[in-house]
């Protein structure tokens, strides 16, 4: 397994109740397809570099995991169709 950062936005008019369940169900997807969550930082509200989707601002997740490519393409395929989130990236973490 390979350690990886993964960063997702969730959009700004998500209530808090929702970013806690969207943070939930992101962590279970990775983790019933194999991956070790080492850490979840939940970053806040901040504000965007520049708008995505007329969104200024948005919710920041960042999960620290060790994972194989399959629990990597399930979270990327089911975070493309969520509408809840406005911008995700994926990174294989050499360190």
């Amino acid at each position: 397994m390979r350690r990886y950062e993964v960063l997702y936005i969730i959009a700004p008019n998500v209530d808090e109740d929702g970013v806690k369940q969207t943070v939930e169900r992101y962590n279970e997807i990775l983790t019933k397809n194999g991956a070790e969550i080492e850490k979840v930082d939940q970053m806040g509200k901040r504000r965007l570099a520049y708008e995505i989707n007329d969104f200024t601002d948005g919710h920041y997740v960042v999960i620290y995991t060790k994972a194989n490519s399959e629990a990597t393409s399930e979270f990327d395929r089911l975070v493309k169709i969520d509408d809840n989130v406005i911008r995700h990236l994926i990174v294989r973490n050499e360190g």
